[in-house]
C-alpha cells in the first residue's frame, strides 16, 4: 500500500477548500505536518458539522413501546369485531400451479415447485352444520371475509389476488367451502409463460 505523500495531502486540502464555505475557512497548523494530515479521514473533508441543528423527522414516537402509529396501519377495521362471539372455522390455504408434461419431464417453461410460480390460491374452509344459503362471502385484493350464522372468518391473504376472477364451491357432503382465487404477481409475464 502506498504511503500518503505531500501531493495527496495537497489534493485533500484542495478538495476541502472546494467543499467548504469561504467564510468558515481556517488555517489548520497541524496540516502543515504530513503525518498529522495522514490521519485525516472522510469526515475531515468539507465544512465542520453544525452542532446546534436538530434533525426533524416526520416520525414521532408516542410511547416507548409503540412500534408504529395508527395512521401507518391501513387494515380494514370493520372486520375486527371483538364483540362478535362466533368462532373462526378451520381453514387451509393451498397454492396451485398449472403443470404440464413439458414442465415435468423437459422443464421448458422454467417453472419450479416454489410459490413464485403458483398461479392460484385455494382456500378450503370447513363449515359444519352450515347450508350454502347461509354463507356470505366477500373477497378483496388482500382480504377474505366469510360470515355465516355460526362462524366468522376474516382472513388476510398471503398474496394479492384478482378479486373479480375467483370461484367458490360449497360441498354439502363434506360441509366445506372451496374458494379458488387467481393471484396477482409482479412478474406474471415471466412466471406464467
Amino acid at each position: 500500500m502506498e504511503c500518503l505523500g505531500v501531493s495527496s495531502v495537497q489534493s485533500l486540502q484542495a478538495l476541502s477548500a472546494l467543499l467548504s464555505n469561504p467564510q468558515e475557512e481556517e488555517e489548520d497548523e497541524d496540516c502543515k505536518n504530513v503525518t498529522a494530515c495522514a490521519q485525516m479521514g472522510p469526515g475531515h473533508i468539507g465544512p465542520p458539522p453544525k452542532k446546534d441543528t436538530e434533525v426533524k423527522s416526520t416520525y414521532t414516537k408516542r410511547s416507548s413501546k409503540d412500534i408504529w402509529s395508527e395512521e401507518e396501519v391501513s387494515e380494514d377495521p370493520q372486520y375486527d369485531d371483538l364483540a362478535d362471539p362466533r368462532p373462526q372455522p378451520e381453514y387451509e390455504i393451498i397454492l396451485k400451479q398449472n403443470v404440464g408434461t413439458e414442465d415435468l419431464f423437459l422443464g421448458l417453461s422454467k417453472k419450479d415447485p416454489s410459490s413464485m410460480c403458483c398461479e392460484a390460491m385455494l382456500v378450503k374452509i370447513k363449515l359444519p352444520d352450515t347450508k350454502a344459503t347461509d354463507v356470505f362471502l366477500d373477497v378483496n385484493e388482500k382480504f377474505l371475509d366469510l360470515r355465516t350464522t355460526k362462524y366468522k372468518l376474516g382472513l388476510h391473504l398471503p398474496h394479492p389476488i384478482h378479486s373479480k376472477e375467483g370461484k367458490a364451491r360449497f360441498f354439502s357432503d363434506k360441509q366445506e367451502l372451496e374458494v379458488t382465487l387467481l393471484m396477482k404477481r409482479p412478474m406474471d409475464f415471466i412466471n406464467m409463460q
